[in-house]
């Protein structure tokens, strides 16, 4: 992880087209500007951990308590002997 020291108005700049400016500083809490292209996506953490677990709950059929493949659940229903 790389740490930079910016005071406000301050800013870096990611792969030629993205800045991010210090905009305010409140004690602990800091208030930052990005300037970005329009097909980039930014997201706070949560919401992108929140994005990529319904992506994988997609994937896996809607349901991660899915049978596996093979296992009794998976077999057709027949009559028992």
């Amino acid at each position: 992880m790389l740490y930079l020291t910016r005071k406000i108005g301050d800013s870096i700049i990611i792969n030629d087209d993205i800045e991010v400016t210090v905009v305010d500083v409140r004690g602990k809490s800091i208030k930052l500007g990005l300037t970005f292209p329009e097909d980039v996506s930014v997201y706070r953490h949560e919401v992108y951990e929140r994005i990529q677990a319904e992506k994988a709950a997609a994937t896996d059929g809607g349901n991660a308590d899915t049978a596996p493949i093979g296992s009794d659940d998976d077999r057709a229903d027949t009559p028992d002997d």
